[in-house]
């Protein structure tokens, strides 16, 4: 993980930190080989500090997590999903710009 800001999702702990938060999650599905993934990297980890205490934000490797990756049905990479309340209240497939997040992000996060 290149930023402080950005953490670790796994299998072992997606319940406690992505469904059971107390606020907006973002999670980026990616795997270390997509170069897509890569490039999204910068726009999530810019997330994670914009909108640092507002919304978690985290990246889940698929490759290692295969049981959260198979239950929320990801079939490409990279996926963002953002939860609330446990919930997923937006899907982003492909590689996303800055704008589309941040739009849904100020929504959630007021």
């Amino acid at each position: 993980m290149a930023s402080e800001a950005v953490q670790e999702f796994t299998d072992t702990n997606f319940q406690s930190e992505v469904l059971e938060a107390d606020t907006p999650v973002v999670v980026d599905f990616w795997a270390e080989w997509c170069m897509p993934c890569r490039m999204l990297t910068p726009t999530i980890e810019k997330l994670a500090t914009d909108y640092d205490g507002k919304v978690k934000v985290g990246k889940l490797d698929t490759d290692a997590n295969r049981e959260v990756s198979v239950k929320h049905e990801i079939t490409a990479i990279p996926t963002v999903l953002v939860f609330k309340g446990g919930e997923v209240v937006k899907k982003f497939v492909g590689v996303t710009q800055e704008a589309e997040f941040k739009a849904e992000l100020d929504k959630l996060a007021s």
